[in-house]
């Protein structure tokens, strides 16, 4: 397990390397994630034990990395690397001509790695990393061509919406951290009634849901998978079908014994599943662009899985995990052939492509067989998930026929796009692109390997038996007797798929009118462009209103940045000590007369500084001031302290006073009284509320087990007996090695600045 994992990184760090043997270096790659879907193979036919890796990794906070395989996350990791397998061999025959190919591939393993990982995280840490890991290698994926405007925009479209779901993630994984005291998927689980009945528990699970639905493409979140089809192809058919896009539904599956059941999972899942279903298989019929009916036929498959996953009964689980695999397989497959006629025919136009089967005999063998299975057309595996969904809608109850009903208006219109994508681009006369287009082997070759097992898997789909209940059964903690099968007699399901086939049919023969047709574009048009469009709106809000924030506060002078900083640090304090407890006062055994000399000199000198108009009187009251607090260090028994302050304040008054003796005259902006007083109320504020502060932890007693540790290992560990040196030199040389590095760099830039003055008044005196 861990060892393939350890083998996708290796692929991705080397894959630039050897990307430079076009030739073969598909098939040399390959062979990572071939070998990974082997093992994993041998794990769900029994062969191979499903193992379990874990080892420490923030041990504080009880942070893992976790591993384990159970039959759902094997299954998800079959899809990922097999169809991973087939892509990297299209994917470096699609892009041989492109000069980062190299790229190409370090991204596709990255990407693939952190998929593989997703499914296999039993800490939800680890889980997150890895989420988020799909997130930032999928923005890079969608905008591989970056130099196109749309390719940019999609990209950032599909970070912010996924980015911003995987925040409500992180927030839900908290919340059921905080629930449980734990970390592990495994834990969570076995402890599932006591999340349950936590007071927490909606919350967490509104957090979930959120980062789920984002990443599934869910509505109102779908618009960002059609907008990622600005990717390359082999992007499109890899993350888009197989993978990325099946992270969500992923999640809701592992997560499911955690609320299955309950109002809000049941009915939040249902509603979105439906919708989504509905109106996406009706939207793709609206487009001419073969990849965008792709995409709205891709998020209605996803909304017909977390509309299963919403029921959570047997089976209904049965149903999702089995549609799992036939989605995979016939998008999978269709995507390439996507690519294919695009790579052949040099447009994806479903408006200028006819005849395609003369020139292209490969890939419409791929687009027929696959288009079958979307459809649900007997034998193929796409009827068998089609039936079984309809039974489990059917056993739902009423909310199960309601989806039932959904199921069939939205299936009849996938028909419809089956025969839109696989009938009408290759067959027919002829178009002008048709007669110039060709087939390539290496591209029309795996989207056939894909199609045929579709075919395969639907006359003998006992053979998906083990893997479906083992998936299902990871989910349900209890392994579903699952028979699947081709034929199951006269049933009302077959009744729903003859109505289907029935209503699906006259709607593809409407299709090229629905295609032109304004009312209907009208009718579409809230689920296609107005979510984008909102979305986008947003965005723009969002930047403007923090040009006006910036506009506001940054007026390009310092003493407006100063006020604004420590204004908001006396509101923070101020709020923060009114929502607790009230300070507590240290005791005071009186106050001698020296030291209330030093107070009132200390006050004056600052008051001075704040309202003294020549900046050399100002200067010389802060000095003062600076003066006071070193003679307060020493009172208080720290001399070495004391020295340094001396040492800063007589250097930092001699260097202004020589810089401003060297300035040219500069007409040097006044306060304005009201300024000044200002000034003087925001300064006394801060320093009133840090004293108060101090003041208030002296009062109680101080943990000493810091400084004992620091005493007791100041000479065996340092070898120095005085302890404040030690602590700035060894315990915490790393920081006094940063200040020290700080200030060489601003020393460096004086002295450069210095340099080029001097060298131009050379200049000037030469000339």
């Amino acid at each position: 397990m861990i060892e393939v994992l350890l083998a996708l990184v290796v692929a991705a760090l080397v894959s630039p390397l050897v990307a430079r043997a076009r030739g073969v270096a598909p098939f040399v790659l390959a062979t990572a994630p071939a070998y990974g879907c082997f093992r994993f193979v041998r794990m769900i036919v029994g062969l191979d034990p499903m193992p379990e890796w874990r080892r420490p990794w923030v041990e504080p906070l009880g942070v893992e990395l976790a591993l384990r395989v159970d039959g759902l996350s094997a299954l998800f990791a079959v899809l990922i690397l097999g169809i991973g397998t087939l892509i990297v061999i299209y994917g470096g025959r699609y892009l041989a001509q492109h000069r980062d190919l190299g790229r190409f591939y370090a991204l596709l393993f990255t990407f693939m790695a952190s998929m593989l990982g997703l499914v296999l995280a039993d800490d939800a840490i680890t889980l997150f990393v890895f989420w988020e890991g799909t997130s930032l290698s999928s923005y890079l994926l969608i905008g591989f061509d970056h130099e196109e405007r749309s390719a940019r925009v999609a990209a950032r479209k599909a970070l912010l919406v996924t980015g911003t779901g995987g925040l409500a993630l992180l927030g839900g994984f908290v919340l059921l951290h905080h629930m449980t005291g734990t970390w592990a998927l495994s834990a969570w689980i076995d402890g599932a009634n006591a999340i349950a009945a936590h007071p927490l528990s909606t919350w967490a699970l509104a957090l979930v849901l959120l980062g789920a639905l984002t990443k599934s493409a869910q509505f109102p979140f779908h618009f960002w998978l059609p907008a990622a089809m600005a990717g390359p192809t082999p992007v499109s058919a890899y993350l888009h079908s197989a993978t990325m896009v099946k992270a969500g539904v992923f999640l809701l599956a592992r997560l499911s014994p955690l609320w299955s059941g309950s109002a809000p999972w049941t009915y939040t899942l249902v509603a979105v599943g439906s919708a989504t279903m509905l109106l996406s298989a009706w939207s793709a019929l609206r487009f001419s662009d073969l990849k965008s009916v792709l995409a709205y036929t891709t998020t209605m498959a996803l909304g017909l899985l977390v509309l299963l996953l919403g029921f959570g009964d047997e089976a209904s689980v049965v149903a999702a995990m089995t549609y799992l695999v036939v989605h995979a397989l016939y998008k999978g497959a269709l995507f390439m052939v996507a690519g294919s006629v695009d790579h052949g025919a040099h447009t994806r136009d479903l408006d200028a492509l006819s005849g395609l089967g003369r020139t292209m005999k490969i890939t419409t063998a791929a687009a027929v067989l696959a288009c079958a299975s979307m459809a649900g057309l007997p034998p193929f595996l796409g009827f068998v998930g089609k039936e079984v969904a309809y039974e489990a809608n059917l056993g739902a109850g009423a909310l199960g026929f309601v989806a039932l009903a959904v199921g069939v208006v939205a299936n009849a219109a996938l028909v419809a796009g089956a025969y839109v994508v696989g009938v009408r681009p290759f067959f027919g006369a002829p178009s002008d692109a048709a007669k110039h287009a060709h087939d390539d082997v290496l591209l029309a070759a795996p989207p056939v390997v894909l199609a045929a097992l579709g075919l395969v898997a639907g006359l003998m789909p006992a053979w998906l038996d083990g893997p479906v209940g083992g998936a299902a059964g990871a989910i349900l903690a209890g392994a579903p007797d699952v028979h699947l099968s081709l034929w199951h007699g006269l049933t009302p399901a077959l009744g729903a798929s003859l109505g289907t086939y029935a209503l699906g049919g006259g709607v593809a023969f409407l299709a090229v009118r629905l295609r032109h047709s304004s009312a209907f574009a009208t009718w579409v048009r809230p689920f296609t462009e107005l979510p984008p469009q909102v979305f986008e709106r947003a965005l723009l809000s969002m930047v403007r209103i923090a040009d006006r924030i910036t506009d506001a506060i940054y007026v390009g002078k310092l003493r407006r940045y100063v006020m604004v900083v420590l204004g908001a640090a006396v509101v923070g304090l101020v709020v923060s000590t009114s929502t607790h407890d009230a300070l507590v006062w240290p005791g005071f055994d009186g106050i001698h007369v020296h030291e209330a000399a030093l107070l009132i000199l200390l006050v004056v000198s600052s008051t001075v500084a704040a309202f003294a108009e020549p900046a050399m009187r100002a200067i010389i009251a802060v000095g003062i001031s600076g003066y006071c607090v070193a003679i307060v260090y020493l009172l208080f028994g720290a001399p070495d302290v004391a020295m340094t302050q001396f040492a800063i304040e007589t250097l930092t008054v001699i260097l202004v006073v020589l810089t401003l003796l060297h300035l040219p005259d500069l007409a040097f902006e006044r306060p304005r009284p009201y300024s000044a007083a200002r000034d003087f109320v925001i300064s006394a504020g801060v320093g009133t509320m840090v004293s108060a502060l101090l003041l208030s932890n002296l009062a109680g007693p101080l943990p000493a087990r810091i400084s004992e540790w620091y005493l007791q290992h100041s000479v065996p560990d340092a070898h120095g007996r005085n302890v404040v040196n030690v602590i700035l030199v060894d315990f915490r040389g790393f920081d006094t090695w940063g200040e020290i590095t700080v200030l060489t760099i601003a020393g460096l830039g004086v002295f450069a600045l210095l340099r080029r003055r001097a060298r131009t008044n050379e200049v000037r005196r030469s000339s």
